[in-house]
This record gives structure tokens, C-alpha cells and sequence, in this order.
């Protein structure tokens, strides 16, 4: 299978790049000053260059701050890329998977299903749901992968955040260094989610291409949680010293994101997921958080 993937040198397209060349994929992962995915004629021949079987979409522009500041922007990175890549892959008879998140969920739809209506209550979830809709108005092969808390080893990581991705690596950073580590707990952030490890998300994007199914999937793990329960389970996981954990710790100021100088954006507390309809689909039995976690230990063991 020939796949043409975006944001290949980011955390989810890293993951979907290293899954994907394992299954014998033939790739084509172009990075941004070599394809800037908002320019339509340029993706048009990037594409039609390789003329792949696929195309997996993970590029997004990954700043808050930078989504506020310049709406125009935003839209051409998220909704005018989706486009433009649409219209490529309907051009050589290519399935268009789009990468999406729970976070097109407004934080009181906890238990989503595939079939759950997006209520997006920042711009980013926004801008994701309405990718979401030009995948299943314009492909004419169209699939979306909804990824959730996602959680692996990438290059250069991050420390916690409003969301729930990076969180464990960052608990285990700082565990292994014997250093503290404040699990937050806020009205204000996402505390319930479904944590995912990318790799696992790269393999149910690939069961997708592989039985050329259309609509829109969760590619998440199988059990929902809150911050506390993932931050005593990845300790008791990674064999590390649970008593180092502060619980129930205030974020810092500024830790919400937003337009910079202006009010933080809204986040949602509860994103958890159903996948129950998608592991039907893809003859999966989803992972539960112990044993994504005993796999991301895995992962991460040094070779």
C-alpha cells in the first residue's frame, strides 16, 4: 500500500509513519517547507506525483495561541488543508483518512459515540469538526480517526497540560529523575479521557485503510479515566515511587491555553470515549489502561 502522510516528523505521524512502514507500506511523508498542505496546487502535485492509496492527514497547527490571534489562518490550516487534501486524493482514487480528537466533544458528552453530534466549545475543536464534515461531505472514499489523550514516546516531549496528552511521559520524567510530579485537577481542564497510545492509534488507522472502510472511528484505548487514576496506574506500571505524586494540584496561571493576552479558551473536562462500534469494526479488542501502559513501557525500555 502506497500512503501519503502529513506531519510525519509530529508525535500522532511519527507513529503512524513507524506502524505503517512495519505493515510494508510504501510512504511519502513530505514535511512542511516541502509541502505546505494549505496550498492547493501544491498539494495536488505533491500527490499526484506519488498517487498513493491513501491519504492519512495528522498535520495540524499546534499553538492556541496562534489559532486566536489569526482566525484566517486557523481555517486554512485545519479546514482549507482537509480541503485541498480531499480534493487530491478524490483526484487518484485515494481514501482520505483525516486524524480528528475528542476534543470536537464539549465536556459534558462523556461516553461519546461515533454517532455523538460534535459540540466543540474552543476553536480548535472547532476547526477540527469541520475538517470532520469536509471528510464526509467531499471524500469519495472518506474515513476519520478520533484519537484521545494520546500518550508514547516522540522525539521532543512535552510536559502536562490542559489536556491529557504527554502526561504520562511527563510523569515518568520526572518520577525516574526523583523529582515531584503535581497531578492537576481543575473544573477548568480535561480530567476524564480515554488515554491512547499512538502506536495503537497507528495500528486502527491502518485495520481502516487495510478493509477501505468509510466513517468516522475512535482509535482510543478501552477504558476512560480521570488524571489521579492515570497517574497511579502509570506509577504502579513503571515501577516507580507513587508517593512522589502530588494529587489534586491547581494548574499553574497561564496553564490554560488561549489568545495570548487575552481570556483562556475553554476546555472540555469530560472527553472520554465509546469505541465500542470501531472495535467491532476493525475485529479489535481494545486495550484497557493497564495494558496500554505496559505496552508504552515497552516502547520507551531502552533497546
Amino acid at each position: 500500500m502506497r500512503v501519503y502522510v502529513t506531519g510525519g516528523s509530529g508525535f500522532v505521524g511519527s507513529n503512524v509513519a513507524r506502524v505503517f512502514e512495519a505493515h510494508g507500506a510504501e510512504l511519502a511523508a513530505p514535511g512542511h517547507r516541502e509541502v505546505d498542505v494549505t496550498e492547493s496546487q501544491a498539494v495536488r502535485r505533491s500527490v499526484d506525483a506519488f498517487r498513493p492509496n491513501a491519504i492519512v492527514h495528522c498535520a495540524i497547527l499546534n499553538d492556541f495561541a496562534a489559532l486566536y490571534a489569526d482566525r484566517h489562518a486557523g481555517w486554512d490550516a485545519y479546514v482549507g488543508a482537509t480541503r485541498n487534501l480531499v480534493g487530491a486524493a478524490n483526484g487518484v482514487g485515494a481514501r482520505m483518512l483525516l486524524v480528528s480528537t475528542d476534543w470536537v466533544f464539549d465536556g459534558t458528552q462523556g461516553g461519546a459515540t461515533e454517532e455523538t453530534p460534535p459540540n466543540p466549545i474552543n476553536l480548535y475543536g472547532f476547526l477540527k469538526a469541520a475538517s470532520e464534515i469536509v471528510v464526509s461531505e467531499r471524500a469519495e472514499r472518506g474515513s476519520v480517526a478520533r484519537i484521545a489523550a494520546v500518550q508514547g514516546f516522540h522525539r521532543a516531549p512535552r510536559e502536562q497540560d490542559a489536556g491529557f496528552g504527554y502526561f504520562v511521559s511527563a510523569l515518568v520524567g520526572r518520577l525516574r529523575a526523583r523529582e515531584r510530579f503535581g497531578v492537576w485537577e481543575a473544573p477548568d481542564i480535561n480530567m476524564v479521557a480515554t488515554p491512547t497510545l499512538a502506536s495503537d492509534a497507528a495500528e486502527l488507522m491502518w485495520r481502516i485503510l487495510d478493509r477501505d472502510l468509510n466513517g468516522i472511528f475512535h482509535c482510543c484505548g478501552g477504558e476512560a479515566v480521570d488524571r489521579r487514576t492515570l497517574a497511579m496506574r502509570a506509577a504502579q506500571v513503571f515501577e516507580l515511587d507513587p508517593t512522589r505524586l502530588d494529587l489534586r494540584r491547581r494548574p499553574p496561571a497561564g496553564a490554560l491555553p488561549g489568545p495570548a493576552g487575552g481570556p483562556p479558551a475553554q476546555v472540555p473536562y469530560d472527553t472520554s470515549l465509546d469505541a465500542t462500534r470501531t472495535a467491532a469494526a476493525l475485529g479489535v479488542e481494545l486495550p484497557d489502561v493497564a495494558e496500554m501502559l505496559r505496552r508504552m513501557c515497552r516502547e520507551l525500555a531502552p533497546a
